[in-house]
């Protein structure tokens, strides 16, 4: 079985957000780019399968600029067998990118799709969503558990209540949540073998996919800051303050 695996190149998560002083988006000059962490645990699960001998290859997808061609190397050096990118300097959003997975699972065929529940920069989540939706396939989110037979997916999902397991039949389409696994660390001899594996590299019109923005950004800013807290002498002293300064009981 043939697994897609779709990863995005953000701002790495130890990198503090800057917002840029006209307020048209987030200052990214300068600074430290990496592989979403939850797409990490999407290719770290896809590794684990062909490792149990439930998948046969690792095709590792991303859309963006060229840069992205990093972090594709990333994930062939973690364990993926090649690569492709859909170049373009266009602001790709959710839709966009599921049309052309779509696009590129009529190609490809796999017999499942793993993809981050969410991008740590736009936090959306909803691509894999989308991504089902637009194939036609089950699909399993916020998944912290994957069992593979030869016909369906059992995935155990991360609920507001706890926990639910579906059974998808297969192909499906599947979101990772945090708790699915701890990725690896990718070793030098595998580094240095991903530089030969194959990339290659498509436009979005190669996939008859428009990914011009249907969504305007109007403005960006921080949050605002925080007061400092205040120490309480007394139980009755807390009750007193939430009941007649924050109003709250």
């Amino acid at each position: 079985m043939k697994v897609l695996v779709a990863v995005k190149r953000v701002v790495d998560y130890n990198v503090k957000i800057r917002v840029k002083a006209d307020g048209t988006g987030v200052d990214t000059s300068n600074v430290k780019f990496s592989m979403n962490p939850f797409d990490e645990i999407a290719v770290e699960e896809a590794v684990r399968l062909k490792e149990a001998g439930k998948a046969t290859e690792i095709v590792a997808v991303s859309l963006g600029p060229t840069a992205c061609q990093e972090t594709l190397r990333t994930a062939l050096a973690m364990g993926a067998d090649r690569a492709i990118l859909v170049e373009t300097a266009q602001d790709i959003q959710p839709l966009a990118v599921a049309k052309a997975l779509r696009a590129l699972a009529d190609r490809e065929a796999p017999g499942l799709i793993i993809l981050g529940k969410q991008a740590i920069d736009d936090d959306s989540n909803q691509t894999g969503q989308m991504l089902a939706a637009l194939l036609g396939w089950p699909q399993g989110t916020f998944a912290s558990n994957l069992a593979l037979d030869d016909t369906a997916a059992t995935v155990t999902r991360e609920v507001d209540g706890g926990l639910e397991t579906v059974k998808l039949a297969l192909p499906a389409v599947i979101t990772t949540d945090l708790r699915l696994n701890e990725p690896r660390y990718a070793s030098l001899p595998n580094i240095m073998k991903a530089k030969k594996k194959p990339l290659d590299v498509l436009s979005p019109a190669d996939l008859g996919v428009d990914v011009a923005p249907r969504l305007v950004t109007l403005k960006v800013e921080e949050p605002p800051r925080r007061k400092a807290g205040i120490k309480v002498g007394s139980v009755a002293d807390l009750v007193g303050r939430l009941k007649n300064e924050a109003k709250v009981i």
